[in-house]
């Protein structure tokens, strides 16, 4: 995994996507090469523009999901992905043919062979098998421990199958350690954990025990590990890098006050104040007659209101009013008492179901953002009915109030509706990530899933 402005993005991710720009880079130069009949030294000029043409349209496939690690669906889905990429792309290509200075070369065949070059290379990628590129950097882990939470980290390694990170073995914290994992995975070796480890080839090891007093954990030995070059990561620092995640079972207050992370200097506020307000009035310009549509369909079902307003905790826990369009039956909460929103709602009416679907019933939320209530990326604000409850059951709740709340998330990006106490915690564990995370590049990495799970329904809802 790599580190890119704070944000973990998997090794084989970045090798693929550099693949797929070179080729395409390639193929631009002998294209301008071969079709325009340039000099050599014309050639040499169009080289930076070819470049940053590839770069760019290989980093946006990147951002809509095209090289996502672990998507394993069908041809169909496939189908869908290299589709929607394509769609995606041609427009903007065309976008940065007139910004480009191409000059005199670019003539309307080269902009076509340009076109075909990189919906082929998209293919290519979207239907290839992407384990290769996975398996180009994969690194041997040893599992300190064999209880719950190494069967959660074999979990966690295991549910992207085209993970670069390999098992090897499960080496046991002390006699007395319960053996939840598979008994033959159980390392037992006659020497010091470093020449298990020196035996094994082992690049990495995840210390998956959270009782660190009465020597559990063997602490010379993996600081001897460490001396030796080799990786050691406690749990919470693993689920963050390789889930997107801070894990609520595995985290100490202690963690959150020293380690790095949950910055919220005025610079960054500045900038994220600046992004939402351009950002917020574009979306609003170019959702205009959709959003005129949604309100007249919610008017044909269901009569007025159009819109549906309801107070929200935001940032260090004041209350506003967050604006949304109504998506429910006038009566959905006729008792008074505040239920979970679940995906398959009964109170939904058929047009709320469809907008809820493709996120339509957000774009209200954007005037929330003009007002400086919300942020387009941030926490999904919550209930102060729900906030209570969920404050006073988990820990570290309350710290996701540190920034303002998103009409759009890690944790909504990475995790279905939220419907009981068990999915708080989950979207909490993504939230908290945020926190301590957020940088404008991780907003625009939500922003562009945002549009990927819009469009393919692929993910969370």
């Amino acid at each position: 995994m790599l580190k890119l402005f704070n944000h973990y993005v998997p090794s084989s991710t970045v090798v693929q996507l550099l693949l797929d720009a070179s080729l395409l880079f390639i193929a631009l130069v002998l294209v301008f090469g071969f079709q325009s009949q340039v000099t050599s030294s014309e050639l040499v000029a169009v080289v930076p523009s070819a470049l940053t043409f590839a770069v760019t349209m290989m980093v946006l496939n990147g951002a809509l999901g095209l090289y996502r690690v672990g998507f394993s669906g069908s041809l169909r889905d496939s189908l869908i992905r290299v589709l929607m990429a394509i769609t995606l792309s041609v427009p903007v290509a065309y976008g940065i043919f007139w910004v480009l200075p191409w000059g005199e070369f670019a003539h309307e065949a080269v902009e076509l062979s340009v076109l075909g070059l990189m919906g082929l290379v998209v293919a290519i990628r979207g239907l290839a098998v992407r384990r290769v590129g996975a398996g180009v950097l994969v690194k041997r882990v040893m599992v300190i421990g064999t209880g719950a939470d190494a069967v959660a980290v074999e979990h966690a390694l295991t549910q992207p199958a085209s993970s670069s990170l390999q098992v090897v073995g499960f080496y046991p914290a002390g006699s007395g350690d319960d053996v939840r994992v598979d008994p033959k995975r159980v390392i037992h070796f006659d020497g010091s954990l470093l020449a298990a480890a020196n035996h094994l080839r082992v690049n990495e090891i995840i210390v998956a025990v959270k009782e660190r007093r009465g020597g559990v954990i063997p602490l010379r030995d993996l600081l001897d590990c460490k001396m030796a070059g080799i990786k050691v990561l406690d749990l919470s620092s693993f689920f963050e890098r390789v889930r997107g995640q801070v894990r609520i079972d595995s985290l100490r207050a202690s963690w959150l006050i020293y380690g790095e992370g949950f910055r919220q200097g005025w610079g960054r506020t500045l900038v994220k104040r600046i992004f939402d307000v351009v950002a917020s009035l574009v979306l609003l310009i170019l959702a205009a007659p959709v959003m005129v549509i949604a309100a007249l369909a919610i008017l044909i079902e269901d009569g007025a209101p159009v819109f549906y307003r309801q107070e929200r905790v935001g940032l260090g826990g004041r209350l506003f009013k967050v604006i949304k369009f109504r998506s429910m039956r006038r009566d959905a909460e006729r008792d008074g008492k505040p239920r979970w929103a679940a995906a398959n709602d009964d109170r939904v009416t058929r047009t709320g179901r469809f907008i809820r679907k493709v996120r339509i019933d957000e774009l209200p939320q954007l005037f929330n953002v003009l007002k400086g209530e919300m942020s387009l990326v941030g926490p999904r604000p919550e209930r102060p009915y729900f906030v209570d409850q969920l404050t006073r059951d988990i820990p570290f709740y309350a710290v996701r109030h540190c920034v303002k709340p998103g009409v759009t998330g890690w944790a909504q990006v990475r995790y279905q509706y939220g419907s009981s106490v068990d999915d708080a915690v989950n979207k909490l564990q993504y939230d908290l990530y945020y926190v301590k995370n957020h940088t404008l590049f991780l907003d625009t990495v939500v922003l562009f899933e945002t549009v990927r799970v819009v469009l393919t329904g692929d993910g969370a809802h």
